[in-house]
């Protein structure tokens, strides 16, 4: 996690050297400095302290760094989100994708959920999440409080050790675009073959509400307020049913997220 140095904090004017308090208290390790003229005048990037402090007991423990996996990939919860999810505030890290067979899998986490709490620590922004995971022990357990249809449930799950990810490759990329602004179609075998999915709709043509909202031709959609669709027909109908903004799972190239969609 960045830190940006204020005028409450001493850089010793060189990247890579200790960042002070004004009390002499080293409260992170320099690793990038922001400057228009090249000097040492800017911002100072840190790695804060008690993560270098982590890092330097797993190097001379072990000889290498490991770092817990939970095994999902988030977004911010933002106004939209929080409207068509029901959510008490703008809080919490929503999940887009769920690693198959990963911790969060096993733990029953799901597309949709918004994790509030891990480990007992709020989590305020999408940013929170992997900081807290992170800091864990790989192999532990860890708590996970998350908002679904709802309400809170908790959740157990059993963290595992991060290593490199495996990325998925993205489909390639009809009907009437209607209140959405969007012409689909369903994949077909080979495109669900190779992305890896069951179901879903390719993107064809965008305009309207969804092109505002970031939609793209090739993108894939998978659900719409958190039900999957996989024909034209069935987001037909739940458009139809939808209030003033809805959500979509949306897959752009391998990666998730939740798109919501103000209707107007």
């Amino acid at each position: 996690m960045p830190f940006i140095q204020t005028d409450a904090a001493v850089n010793p004017g060189n990247s890579g050297g200790p960042l002070f308090n004004l009390a002499g208290e080293v409260i992170g390790i320099n690793s990038q400095i922001y400057s228009r003229t090249g000097g040492y005048q800017g911002l100072s990037f840190a790695i804060p302290i008690d993560v270098a402090m982590k890092v330097e007991g797993q190097l001379v423990a072990t000889g290498r760094v490991s770092r817990a996996k939970l095994g999902v990939s988030v977004q911010e919860v933002d106004q939209g989100i929080v409207e068509s999810f029901g959510l008490p505030k703008a809080a919490g890290a929503l999940v887009g994708m769920v690693e198959k067979n990963g911790p969060a899998a096993k733990a029953g986490l799901e597309p949709g959920d918004v994790i509030l709490k891990f480990n007992g620590r709020d989590i305020v922004r999408s940013s929170d999440l992997p900081l807290v995971v992170g800091q864990a022990s790989p192999g532990s357990s860890a708590d996970i409080d998350v908002w679904r249809k709802g309400r809170v449930e908790h959740l157990k799950a059993k963290l595992t050790e991060m290593t490199e990810p495996k990325v998925a490759s993205a489909a390639d990329t009809k009907a009437d675009g209607g209140k959405l602004g969007l012409a689909v179609r369903p994949l077909t075998a080979d495109e669900r073959r190779e992305a890896e999915l069951t179901g879903g709709l390719v993107v064809e043509d965008v305009n309207g509400p969804a092109a505002r909202a970031g939609l793209q031709p090739g993108d894939v959609i998978l659900a719409f307020n958190g039900k999957p669709v996989n024909t034209p027909e069935e987001l037909r109908s739940l458009v139809g049913k939808g209030g003033k903004t809805v959500a979509l799972l949306v897959q752009r190239e391998g990666n998730r997220r939740y798109v919501a969609v103000p209707l107007g």
